[in-house]
This record gives C-alpha cells, sequence and structure tokens, in this order.
C-alpha cells in the first residue's frame, strides 16, 4: 500500500515528468554551461594541462630510472667500481620527483582557484535567474527543488572541478604513455599485456553507460528527499496543526527509499566493474611474471627491465580506479549540470522589451483595453476587461472567490501578461517598459507582507536600499508604525527574526505599508492587505492605510468592507466582469450586490 502511495509521490514531482522542468537529455546545453563558464580561464586552463603532462612524464620517468639503476648502477658496485652511475640515477629520481612535487602544488592551488571562480559564476548565474523568472514559474516549481538546483546540484559540479578532470586527465596519460613504454621496454611482453586492453574498454563502456542512467534518477531522488523535506520544515505549523506528521514521514519514507534504492544500483555497478578490473589486472601479472621470469631466467631479459615492466604494469591497471571514480562523479555532475543548464536555458515569460518606452513623468492612470487572460487554456478568467482607473483614484476591488480580483492586480503588477488586449500605464503598454521602471512606479503589497532576515529598517528600505536612516524614520512615523518600534528592544535595529517571527501580524503590516511609502509608487496595489488581522489591528492599519493610499493611484483588494471604506470608487465583479461600479456610499444606498455585501458585514458586527 505504502509503495502506491509514495510513487504517486514520486511521479507527481518528478523533475522529468514535470511540465515546466528541465528536459533530458541537455547535453547540449550543458557543455555550452560549462564551456561559457570556463571560457575566461582558457589561458590558465592550457597552463593547467602543461603542467599535468610535465607531472605525469616526471611520474612515468621513475620505473626507467630504477632499470637503470639496477642494470647499469649497481654491478659497477658489487664489481668493486665506482657508484658514479647509481648517483647520477638517484639524483636524477629526486630531480623527477621534486618536479611531480612542485607541479602537483602549483596545479592544486591554481585549479582550486579557477574551480571556485566558476562555481561562484555558476552560482550568481543560478540566482540571478531564478530572480529573473517569472511569478508563473515559481508558483509551479517547489522550493524544494530551488534548493536541490542551487546547493546538491553545484555542489556536484564542485566535485567534478576539484578532482574529477585531474584523475582523468592523469588516468589517461598514465594508461597510453604506460602502453607504450611497455611495448618500448619489451615489445613480446608488452603485446602480451595490450590483450587485456579490449577487455577493460569493454568494461569501461559498460560502466559509463550504465552509470550515466543511474546518476540521472540519483539527482531526480536526491531532488524529490528535498522537495518533501523542504515542504514539510515549510510548512511545519499546518502539518502539525492537522495531525499529518505520520502521513508527511510515510511520503518521505518513500522518496528516501527510492533514493536508497537507486545509491544501490551504483554501488552494484562499482562491485562489478571494479573486480573485474582487478581480476583482469592481476591475471596479467601473473602471466607477465611467469613469462617474464622465465625469460630473465634465459637471459633474454634483464632484471631491471622485468622490475620496471612489473611497476609500470602496476601503473597500468591503477588508473582504472580513478578513472571509475571520474565516471561516477562525472556522471553525477553531468546530470547536475543538465539540469542547471535546463533552468538557465528557460527564458522568463515576462521579459523586457527589445527598445524599452521611457516614462519621463507617470502620473498613475490605469487602464484594461479589452483584457483577456485565461490561466489554463481555454478556461478564461477575464474575458475581456475595460477598466479605466484615473491617476490619484483609490479604486477597491470586491466580489466572491475567483472573480478576477487578484488576477487584475497580478496583471497591473505584471507578473502575468494578459492573453489579449493590454494593460497600460499612462497610455503605455506595459509590455513597452522596461520591469525595472514599471517596478519603480507600481507597487503591490500582499497580505503574506513577507519580512526578509535582517532589522526594521532593513525591511523598510527593501524597495529603496539607498534610502537614509531619516528617510525610513519618516516612513515609519508617516504610517504610524514609529510607536511600536521604539517599544522593541534596539528600536530600528531590532533583528525581525526569521520572516518576521518576532513581530505581530499588525506589525509585520505596518512595516509592509512603511515599505511602500518609502518606495512612493504612483500606483500602489493592496492585495487582501488587512485579511489577517484582529478589529485592534486593523484599526491601527486603518490609519496608516489612508497615509499610504493619499496622492496616488491605488487599488484595494479586501473581503473585509472596513477597508473599502477609504476608496472613491467600488467594483463588483463577478467572473472577471464588472458588474457595479461607483462610489461606495451611493452603492450602499442601492439594492445590488454590493449593498447586500455591506448589509452582511454590517450584521456580522452586531
Amino acid at each position: 500500500m505504502r509503495e502506491t502511495v509514495w510513487r504517486g509521490r514520486f511521479d507527481e514531482k518528478s523533475d522529468d515528468d514535470s511540465p515546466i522542468d528541465e528536459k533530458l537529455p541537455r547535453r547540449r546545453e550543458a557543455r555550452e554551461l560549462l564551456f561559457s563558464l570556463l571560457r575566461p580561464f582558457r589561458v590558465t586552463v592550457a597552463v593547467l594541462a602543461v603542467i599535468v603532462v610535465v607531472e605525469n612524464a616526471a611520474r612515468l620517468s621513475v620505473p626507467l630510472l630504477v632499470q637503470r639503476g639496477i642494470d647499469h648502477g649497481i654491478p659497477p658496485i658489487a664489481e668493486g667500481g665506482p657508484a658514479r652511475e647509481l648517483a647520477l640515477v638517484v639524483a636524477a629520481l629526486c630531480a623527477v620527483v621534486a618536479v611531480q612535487a612542485v607541479g602537483r602544488v602549483v596545479f592544486l592551488k591554481r585549479s582550486g582557484q579557477v574551480g571556485q571562480k566558476v562555481l561562484l559564476e555558476l552560482r550568481r548565474r543560478v540566482f540571478r535567474h531564478f530572480g529573473r523568472l517569472d511569478v508563473a514559474f515559481h508558483d509551479r516549481y517547489t522550493s524544494g527543488r530551488v534548493v536541490s538546483r542551487s546547493t546538491n546540484d553545484i555542489d556536484a559540479i564542485q566535485e567534478l572541478l576539484q578532482n574529477g578532470f585531474d584523475s582523468l586527465v592523469t588516468a589517461v596519460l598514465t594508461m597510453f604513455g604506460t602502453a607504450i613504454l611497455l611495448v618500448v621496454l619489451d615489445w613480446r611482453l608488452g603485446l602480451m599485456c595490450l590483450v587485456a586492453f579490449p577487455i577493460l574498454v569493454l568494461l569501461a563502456a559498460w560502466f559509463r553507460t550504465e552509470s550515466a542512467k543511474t546518476y540521472r534518477e540519483v539527482r531526480d531522488s536526491a531532488a524529490l528527499v528535498i522537495v518533501q523535506f523542504v515542504e514539510t520544515m515549510t510548512g511545519i505549523k499546518a502539518v502539525q496543526a492537522y495531525r499529518r506528521e505520520e502521513r508527511n514521514q510515510e511520503i518521505f519514507d518513500g522518496v528516501a527509499d527510492r533514493y536508497r534504492d537507486i545509491n544501490e544500483k551504483t554501488f552494484k555497478l562499482v562491485a562489478v566493474f571494479m573486480p573485474g578490473v582487478k581480476l583482469v589486472g592481476n591475471i596479467t601479472t601473473g602471466v607477465v611474471l611467469l613469462y617474464g621470469g622465465y625469460r630473465v631466467l634465459q637471459g633474454d631479459m634483464t632484471i631491471g627491465t622485468l622490475t620496471a615492466f612489473l611497476l609500470y604494469l602496476r601503473m597500468f591497471f591503477e588508473p582504472m580506479q580513478e578513472i571509475t571514480q571520474f565516471f561516477n562523479t562525472f556522471q553525477s555532475a553531468s546530470s547536475a549540470l543538465e539540469k542547471l543548464a535546463g533552468v538557465l536555458a528557460r527564458p522568463p515569460a515576462i521579459a523586457d522589451p527589445p527598445r524599452p518606452v521611457a516614462l519621463p513623468r507617470v502620473r498613475g492612470e490605469v487602464r484594461f483595453a479589452g483584457v483577456g487572460f485565461e490561466y489554463v487554456p481555454g478556461r478564461p478568467v477575464l474575458p475581456g476587461l475595460e477598466l479605466t482607473v484615473p491617476a490619484g483614484q483609490t479604486v477597491a476591488l470586491v466580489g466572491t472567490t475567483g472573480a478576477g480580483k487578484t488576477t487584475i492586480a497580478k496583471l497591473i503588477a505584471r507578473f502575468y501578461d494578459p492573453t489579449a488586449g493590454a494593460v497600460r500605464l499612462d497610455g503605455v503598454d506595459l509590455r513597452d517598459l522596461a520591469q525595472d521602471e514599471l517596478r519603480r512606479h507600481v507597487v503591490m503589497v500582499t497580505q503574506e507582507n513577507f519580512m526578509f532576515s535582517g532589522t526594521v529598517a532593513d525591511n523598510i528600505r527593501f524597495g529603496r536600499p539607498e534610502a537614509t536612516d531619516a528617510e525610513v524614520v519618516a516612513a515609519a512615523q508617516a504610517v504610524g508604525a514609529d510607536r511600536f518600534v521604539a517599544t522593541l528592544p534596539d528600536g530600528y535595529d531590532t533583528d525581525v527574526a526569521k520572516r518576521g517571527g518576532r513581530l505581530s501580524a499588525g506589525q509585520r503590516q505596518l512595516i509592509a505599508f512603511a515599505r511602500a511609502f518609502l518606495a512612493d509608487p504612483a500606483v500602489l496595489i493592496l492585495d487582501e492587505a488587512t485579511s489577517a488581522l484582529d478589529i485592534p489591528s486593523e484599526r491601527m492599519v486603518q490609519r496608516a492605510l489612508r497615509t499610504v493610499l493619499a496622492d496616488r493611484t491605488a487599488l484595494v483588494i479586501a473581503h473585509r468592507l472596513s477597508t473599502v471604506e477609504v476608496a472613491d470608487r467600488v467594483l463588483v465583479l463577478e467572473h472577471g466582469r464588472i458588474i457595479e461600479d461607483g462610489p461606495p456610499a451611493e452603492l450602499i444606498r442601492g439594492d445590488g450586490h454590493y449593498a447586500a455585501l455591506h448589509d452582511a458585514w454590517v450584521r456580522s458586527l452586531v
């Protein structure tokens, strides 16, 4: 039974099945992304490649020097002659070891610097791009997957940059270098050893193919574990309030089990590949030792040559372990890079025009000209809205849930673009404005009133980071927030804690109003800004509301009609259409929808 539960969850959240997620394969985009990150360092990368070649050449020369010392340095000493040849060999050996050590130090230092710069640029790109993507994307792309892309996937790429390429280059140079040297040392033994090479190639090809498929599943499963964990911990209050601990634990157990199973598959692949390589290597070494020993006894080969041959043979098979590790790292990083490339390749649905129109002076007139909009094709939310809000007017939008109120607000803020018609600011289509300019003139305050980590002052100046302390205090005073700020332990320097947890709902609302007041937009949108407040807090906010709305165009969305009282005009919406329009006092005297809503609200207060 549990299998069905968690597999359904898995299928629902799977990156591959998601209609908005990165589609596989993204190999071309992943390669382009990697090359673009490394392009600024191509000279350094070329120098590092030379260092690796020199370092490995020094390492490969060690067995040859050992052979020289055994065959040409020791015999003269044994016969009572000078030790000059052996001294030269030892000196050369010390020199190549020093070259190898210095090369390794330089490589690790420089490659580490390049790797960290690449990762920094990648993190910046991912963060910047997530910030540019439209609200519709973030509505459907879970926060857990965002976390997975920016942490888990980048960590996999970091491991590749730190160890992967170095291991691969070293292993390839060692394998081909030793293969050549084996043939040069003794062509008969060399060709005998190279018989094992096709077997190793087949093993490596099999491992690469299987691990590529497995590691994509690993990345998907890892993302699901993060998604479930983040969603549960973010909504822990709701989880505990509705006694969902066991259910969420069951779901988490399911995705965690899947993650374990897929990781076990990777271990099984390694369990076949590594012993297979060792088996081939040990058999080859045994054959070489028998045949080489026989030839030494026959006088066809020197002991030094056989010793060098065995050392090179060990070098020949050792890189297979490094190649295996590289495949593990590479497949993990490749899958992660494909995920990131998929996100980075996704263009924002809301983009700046090629030639933005400048608005030297904004009055704040808003006009909906035949605006149609639908979240789901074929299901219109706004069938063709015609609406003009003169500059400086405060308009309240009321109506049942799903009437289109918040959709109107999101279209004015350009979180979405209309599917038909146009939304205009002072006669200019919002799609013809640069987003930076639009956001400077249009601000939306929602009921969430999100508080960011930092102080009260930091949160007030969120929309104007350059604002002075005096301007921050003035904004707080204008909306009446200075009274409660004065009671905080450190005043404006008080840390608001996670998501403003140190503040009450009313206090967070006042800070949001102070933030909007300081930003000083021409058009202000309040979406259910007082819905979460109790009566005393609402009255406190109502006083601030009149100050915030003064001298600017405002749209107020509210279920509480006490908030509507500040409006110059009320629009009653139903199914995306305006069914009543007029001053609140005039509509109350009538017998329409707003009058009925007002009467019901008054009776609820008794």
